[in-house]
Parts: structure tokens; sequence; C-alpha cells
């Protein structure tokens, strides 16, 4: 009998659902390494029609929000599913503080004369109203990448529109458990798979959940086109990693919440910023040359990109764009013990 997401909490759901349920069925979806099927079945071809892992991790991680799910190959080929549904002459906004590759998407198809983009703080709430009215595409970002402002997504998402818009809000960092745009009046949600629902760093996949029937058919129709199907190895292993997210959150989290009171009595830092939630910090430090140092003198902690995997990861953002402070660090927390992070992180600021 299948599970309804309504009867369940999100942690049972993210276990339970989405498995095989006939008598002597594999608990676990098999990996199926085929492109192509036998004729006389529904699935011909696998670039068009999912295997049944590709389709249980659509069902789970749409579940939490009752929602349809569209897997991708990656985050960005997410993103650049989104955008390419625009008409050419579309106004297309998003935050001047984002994932550096969405904006350079947005930046590349205004080069191309494709739309227009405008680029609003993300705390500016009165401007992405007052944008909602005419954008036929809002982009957002909450917690936004890498400098962790919040955004009033409900005000933004009740705000007045055309119909053919659509209200889109890149879910990565705070995940459907910590945060539901789809309750907020967005039509659309997208997340990096990549990062906290596979967990491991070990794979590239994207997601976009909406509640719009007609608009995940447009997605699926597109994806097929585009060839951004998911592939076989990568959907077990988001759908693996999924099932442990809320613990994995829950832990990691917690860790952030304490490494984000103890930076901001460190001698070494000069801001902190933490939303109160997630397992996203970030911090400055004198300049891009002792970001450097930080980063390269830990131990525990890798330095590297990416981010929402059960081992903790840090970066200098500044590297990827010149709107980041130069001396600003991306902390994303894992899921080792809190003092053994503290005591590396520390380390590395004394020196």
């Amino acid at each position: 009998m299948s599970l309804d997401p309504h009867d369940l909490e999100p942690a049972t759901w993210l276990i339970a659902a989405g498995r095989p349920e006939g008598p002597g069925d594999a608990l676990n979806h098999p990996i199926i390494a085929t492109s192509t099927f036998e004729h006389g079945g529904q699935r011909i071809y696998s670039r068009g029609e999912a295997t049944e892992a590709w389709e249980a991790l659509e069902l789970v991680v749409g579940g939490l929000e009752r929602a349809h799910g569209v897997a991708y190959a990656s985050g960005m080929a997410a993103v650049s599913a989104v955008f390419d549904q625009l008409s050419v002459g579309a106004t297309v906004v998003i935050p001047d503080d984002c994932y550096h590759g969405v904006s350079q998407v947005a930046a590349t198809g205004e080069k191309l004369g494709r739309w227009t983009v405008t680029s609003l703080p993300m705390d500016d709430t009165a401007r992405w109203v007052e944008a909602r009215a005419t954008a036929d595409l809002v982009w957002a970002e909450s917690p936004t990448n890498p400098m962790l402002i919040v955004g009033d997504l409900e005000a933004i998402g009740g705000a007045d529109h055309p119909q053919r818009a659509k209200f889109v809000v890149d879910n990565t960092f705070a995940t459907a458990l910590r945060q539901q745009p789809l309750e907020l009046g967005a039509d659309a949600v997208m997340q990096s798979s990549t990062k906290f629902i596979g967990g491991h760093s070990d794979l590239l996949g994207g997601i976009v959940t909406t509640r719009d029937g007609a608009y995940a058919d447009t997605l699926r129709a597109a994806r097929t086109l585009a060839g951004s199907v998911p592939g076989t190895l990568e959907t077990f292993l988001a759908l693996r990693g999924v099932r442990t997210l809320a613990m994995r959150l829950t832990t990691a989290e917690a860790s952030a919440s304490m490494i984000a009171a103890r930076l901001s009595e460190h001698e070494a830092i000069d801001v902190v910023r933490y939303p109160g939630f997630g397992a996203m910090v970030s911090f400055d430090v004198a300049n891009a040359a002792t970001a450097d140092r930080v980063c390269q003198s830990l131990r525990v902690i890798r330095h590297a990109t990416s981010l929402g995997g059960v081992e903790s990861l840090i970066e200098r953002r500044s590297r990827y764009s010149d709107t980041v402070p130069p001396g600003l660090v991306r902390l994303s927390v894992g899921c080792e013990d809190t003092e053994d992070l503290w005591a590396d992180l520390s380390r590395a600021l004394d020196q």
C-alpha cells in the first residue's frame, strides 16, 4: 500500500517512501544499468522513461512538499531548465548575492539577447515585491550563497504578479526540512541534490519540485530534449543519501550553531553569518591571504568547494566572485564531532 506524506513525519517519509512494495522485492531499488528496453512495456529508452530509482527519488523529494519532482543530471541542469522556459524578451530578477552559476546563466542569456536581468538585495523586500509585478521569472535564494541573507519569501510569494510569471526559489541551503517555499507562494523550488540531498559528495544531481502538474510536464519534456537526465548510479546514490537527510541535517545544524557562536567571540573574526538554522556558516577574516592560510591549515575540515556532505568543507569564496568580501570564508558543517571541528578551526585561526 502506498504511503501518504500527510500521514508521516518528514524523517519517516524520507526513509520509508519510494521503496519496492511487492512480495519478494528488493528493499532498495537496484541500479539498472541500461540505456534501452525491450519493446512492449512502458519503458522504451532511458533518456525519456525513468528507471525505478529515478522515479523513486522524484517521489521522495517531491513528497516532502506534496509536489511533483523532476530530477536532473546536476543542479545547474535544473537551473538551466527553468531559465530555458523563458521566451525571448523576458525579464528576470535574481539576488545580487547568489550561487555564481545562477548569475552566470542569467548574464549569459542577457548577453545573447534572450532576456534582461535585474539583481536585487535579497533582504530588500519592497523591491522584490515591486519586481514581481512585471517580471517573467523571479529567482530567489534564501539563505543566499555565501552571505546567508534570508529573504521574506512569503511577502514575495504573495505579491501581485502576471499569470505567466514564475517565482522560483533555490532551496539548496535550507532543504525542505527547514523551509518549504511552495507553502509561501513559490511556483517551483530548485535544489542541487549534489549537496544535502545526496549528502556524501559522491554525485552530481539536481531536482525541481512544483505543484503545477502542467509545468512539471513541461520541464520533463524539456529535460528529455536537452538530455539532462540523471544517471543511473547518481540517482541510486541520491536516493540512498536522502534517506538520512533528517539525521544528517540535525547533527550538522547543532554543530553549526555552536561553531557560529564561538566564532563570534574569536578575535580573528570580523563578521560571522549564521541565519539560525541549517548547516552553513560564513565568516570574514582580515583579507584573502589570511582566509587562504586558515583554509590550508585545517586537518579535519577539508579545503574544497561544494557543501552539504557528511564531511565539513571550507573555502574562500572570493575566488569565484569579486562581489564577495575578500576575506569571506564559507564553512559547510558536516557530521563530525563538534569539539573536533572547533579544535581544528580554532587552531587554524590562532596560527
